[in-house]
């Protein structure tokens, strides 16, 4: 089920995460919905080859699970990516469970925006971290 917050029903420290594994076959997916078709994610010959030794999946996979979470889980419906930005800190490996969480740190009535730390996190492990801003729509008026 998809969440559905208004501007004015969220608060500064509010949070929601999202829990994914990534398989092989999800990286594939991703493979050719994005078309980076890099060996490195997808050919485990050559990854070997690199100083990760496997296929790692795409950093971006990891940024969508961001994504994700604000657009089911916190705001939900309506909100819209205004930006997003990611630092890489580890790389996701097949068939790591990957947490991406979201959490408010910020209000900006005058625009209906919200910022929020992002993170994805491998265990206790970080993976990416950075933050977003979103538009989140106010309470229809009645």
């Amino acid at each position: 089920m998809v969440a559905q917050y208004f501007f004015d029903e969220i608060t500064v420290g509010q949070r929601e995460s999202v829990v994914t594994k990534v398989t092989p076959a999800l990286v594939e997916a991703f493979a050719e919905v994005s078309g980076d078709n890099n060996p490195l994610h997808l050919d485990s010959d050559y990854a070997a080859t690199t100083r990760f030794g496997e296929r790692i999946a795409h950093g971006a996979l990891g940024t969508s699970f961001i994504s994700a979470v604000l657009g089911t889980k916190l705001p939900g419906i309506g909100a819209v990516f205004v930006s997003q930005s990611t630092k890489f800190i580890a790389p996701v490996r097949m068939n790591d469970e990957v947490e991406a969480i979201a959490e408010v740190t910020e209000l900006v009535p005058e625009k209906n925006r919200i910022v929020f730390a992002t993170r994805c996190m491998v265990g206790d492990k970080m993976v990416v971290v950075g933050d977003a801003i979103v538009y989140v729509p106010s309470r229809p008026k009645e």
